[in-house]
């Protein structure tokens, strides 16, 4: 086949040059943008009189025709074109003849391809910022069913104090908020039009590069040609946001293994979302988890591996940048996939309250309120504090909890002590009392899930 480039070179390559130059393999899901590009670059090209009405029509035409049968799957991408610009073009010479030469004049692959994919990422960072929403409000859904659900909450993996079950899920809730609010200040910076900038210096046809972006959605232009065609800040950037956001979905996906275990048992996970294993039939495996945990390694590659192609390319473009779509690709590929099931596999597990309310009850995670009990009684905290320790070691020794101690026991340590330490030490009133902002207490649970709904709309 013909190579379109073919000029000084001969346009005849190797075969296996072929295949390893081509990208149509993986550029291929961007058609749809490749050819509303075009179809806005004729509309311009006729606007500024450099082809007239009757060619833009027949352009136009043709390209919605190629959009339509690409979509109904009437065409076929042909895997031995080079990529996919050069497929559109192919098929709308072939279709309308010598009028679709035409397409080209005034922009080149480059501005082209950065075009396209602009276009595409703009509409996955829609798609997946959707994905992001639906996994927090399901989150908040289940959150609100468990304001008083007392759990222990952890540092350093050890109970450490009462939180509800709802107060831990909303933490996540609010990471997720902070990854729809960069997808979408990357979407913003994303959302500037490079064609125009056609191979790096720009064209001598007097175009209307803003025309173009318009039509085309776009917030304005890039306003340097170099740059326009050899940024590749928005994939990167874009990445980065997927990274921060799997890095959140895994740590949620680590809890859930750990909750999961006989070891806890806070939760079952939905027969839906585990496997078993081929030799232990006792075996309920939170692969899913494992697997969300698993994959963020990968869009984290996908990142690194996209900075290490670009931190010595010289200006303009380069083929190394071809490289930058396999990557993006998958990362958005990885991500909307990761959110689609972590949604419905926190809606239907099973929450085990009787098994963290004993867990936070073994845990001695009111010893805090238990020195705060005293402080409130006029004795200095550290003094507090070695008081309160005190306590929990004679209750380790003796095989019971705080609760349960006597008054009499109680007194030995300090005359501070009376009756009414038992509410201070309840582990609900230990939680309520939490009332500061942002804390665990039901009715501040309750202001946050209304945040978050109130940012989802």
């Amino acid at each position: 086949m013909a190579k379109m480039w073919a000029g000084v070179t001969a346009g005849k390559t190797d075969q296996l040059a072929d295949d390893f130059n081509s990208s149509i393999r993986f550029d291929s899901r961007m058609f749809r943008e490749d050819i509303t590009g075009s179809i806005a670059h004729a509309a311009m090209l006729a606007a500024r009189g450099i082809i007239t009405p009757q060619d833009c029509e027949a352009l136009t035409d043709g390209l919605a025709g190629i959009l339509a049968d690409l979509e109904s799957g009437a065409l076929a991408i042909d895997p031995a074109c080079e990529d996919i610009h050069m497929f559109v073009e192919q098929v709308l010479t072939e279709r309308i003849g010598e009028t679709g030469k035409k397409l080209h004049t005034a922009r080149s692959r480059n501005d082209q391809v950065a075009l396209d994919l602009r276009m595409y990422l703009r509409r996955e960072c829609r798609e997946i910022s959707e994905g992001i929403r639906e996994v927090a409000s399901t989150i908040t859904g289940v959150a609100e069913k468990h304001t008083a659900t007392i759990m222990p909450g952890y540092t350093h993996l050890q109970r450490a104090q009462p939180v509800s079950f709802g107060h831990y899920l909303m933490a996540y809730a609010m990471m997720l908020l902070r990854d729809l609010d960069r997808l979408e200040d990357c979407r913003r910076r994303m959302n500037i039009s490079p064609i125009g900038c056609c191979a790096l210096a720009g064209t001598t046809y007097d175009t209307d590069r803003r025309m173009e972006a318009e039509r085309l959605g776009f917030d304005g232009i890039c306003l340097n040609s170099l740059d326009g065609v050899s940024d590749r800040d928005f994939a990167v950037e874009m990445m980065g946001a997927l990274s921060i956001l799997m890095m959140h979905l895994s740590r949620m996906s680590e809890e859930l293994i750990l909750w999961a275990s006989w070891e806890f048992g806070f939760i079952r996970l939905s027969d839906a979302y585990t496997t078993g294993s081929s030799i232990m039939p006792q075996k309920r495996n939170a692969d899913m988890a494992e697997l969300i945990r698993g994959k963020t390694g990968r869009v984290y590659g996908d990142l690194l591996g996209l900075l290490t192609t670009l931190k010595g390319l010289p200006l303009a473009y380069n083929k190394d940048m071809q490289e930058d779509k396999e990557g993006v690709f998958d990362a958005c590929d990885t991500v909307k996939m990761c959110l689609g099931i972590l949604a419905p596999m926190l809606a239907t597990m099973e929450v085990r309250a009787d098994r963290m309310l004993l867990a936070a009850q073994e845990g001695f995670i009111n010893a805090t309120d238990l020195a705060d009990y005293l402080v409130k009684k006029g004795m200095p905290f550290r003094s507090a504090y070695k008081i309160s320790g005190g306590l929990v070691a004679l209750c380790m020794q003796q095989g019971t909890v705080l609760e349960k101690l006597p008054l009499e026991t109680y007194r030995q340590y300090s005359e501070l002590f009376e009756e009414d330490l038992y509410e201070a030490i309840d582990l609900k009133n230990c939680m309520e009392k939490r009332i500061s902002e942002g804390g665990t207490s039901e009715a501040s649970v309750r202001q946050q899930i209304a945040y978050v709904r109130s940012v989802l709309g």
